[in-house]
């Protein structure tokens, strides 16, 4: 009984995956009233879970700033460092929304300080912002979610149907996607 006990714990923690918001296109909105396209709040919970059928897995959202990514400096990606270790101590993988011009570099900053990682840690965003027809959002954000649950603990970007290593990747903005180095 206490192995079956023990299989259903861990099931019910293996479904637990946690988003981290930090902002970027992926989460940029559109205001008809000025026609700026901002951040202004996480709305991810709302826009994409709804769409997608998730009844084995248990989203926690943690939204931690609204910011393009080409504005965050040095305090911006500590923050990101400290939230993910915070809640890394939780177990359950981890999705971080993140702008894509600067992805791979916080993804780095993450890499180099937090060590004896114990879960996976997926980055993604994506070039098109989600409330748009051609969005790429939807597929970057179900195929993290897919990866976190299935990687080893480590640090990844997963973007357009390909998994990255952390520290061996870069943006290619001619090609609009990221690429291995």
């Amino acid at each position: 009984m206490t192995q079956k006990n023990d299989l259903k714990n861990l099931a019910v923690s293996v479904a637990d995956v946690i988003i981290i918001t930090t902002g970027g296109t992926i989460e940029k909105t559109y205001d008809e009233f000025d026609g700026s396209l901002e951040n202004r709040g996480t709305s991810i919970k709302n826009r994409i879970l709804s769409k997608l059928r998730l009844p084995y897995t248990n989203i926690h959202v943690q939204p931690l700033m609204s910011k393009d990514s080409l504005f965050m400096d040095e305090a911006d990606r500590e923050m990101i460092c400290q939230t993910v270790a915070e809640e890394a101590k939780k177990i359950a993988p981890i999705v971080v929304l993140h702008g894509t011009d600067t992805m791979a570099l916080s993804a780095q900053y993450c890499f180099d300080r937090i060590k004896n990682l114990t879960v996976p840690v997926v980055f993604t965003g994506a070039m098109i912002p989600m409330g748009f027809e051609d969005t790429d959002a939807i597929q970057n954000v179900t195929e993290a979610l897919l990866s976190a649950k299935l990687l080893k603990p480590g640090f990844y970007i997963s973007f357009h149907n390909q998994i990255f290593e952390v520290p061996h990747v870069q943006k290619n903005k001619e090609k609009r996607t990221f690429e291995a180095v």
